[in-house]
């Protein structure tokens, strides 16, 4: 009996697991197509925006660029346009091979360097990289619940 359940527990996650694997599809930006999407968002600035918050009751407010949709290539190479929205996420590549997290819409190129937000909960957790050291930017749709208000 504990090994049927054991069994069924394995299988549940299991089926779990590959959901997740299919159920958010990850594009990728070449960082020159990266860099003029951002330059020629910079002229409209950025905006203060607010969110829900699905952990709590009281919304999250923060400041966003004024990106409205973001060129991307799928996995093979086909040009699409996926729309801006505080649940895309994106994930920056060093040139040493580590990997960093932000929230797409509170990133913005200044001087040449990415600068974006790490955490919707604690908005000091801001990142800094030169955009030379990067060499593989990728965004998806992390699904989480969250909304412009």
């Amino acid at each position: 009996m504990k090994n049927r359940r054991s069994l069924v527990l394995f299988r549940l996650v299991f089926v779990f697991m590959v959901g997740l694997m299919f159920s958010c599809k990850t594009y990728t930006i070449p960082v020159d197509s990266f860099r003029e999407q951002m330059i020629s968002a910079a002229s409209d600035g950025v905006k203060e925006v607010e969110i829900n918050n699905p952990l709590f009751f009281n919304n999250i407010q923060y400041v966003s660029n004024n990106i409205k949709q973001i060129l991307v290539l799928d996995k093979n190479g086909i040009e699409a346009v996926l729309e801006n929205s505080p649940s895309i996420e994106m994930r920056v590549t060093h040139n040493n091979g580590k990997r960093y997290h932000f929230y797409f819409d509170t990133v913005i190129l200044e001087n040449n360097v990415l600068k974006g937000g790490r955490s919707r909960f604690v908005q000091r957790l801001t990142r800094e990289i030169p955009m030379d050291s990067i060499v593989k930017i990728e965004v998806q749709d992390g699904g989480k619940k969250f909304n412009y208000q």
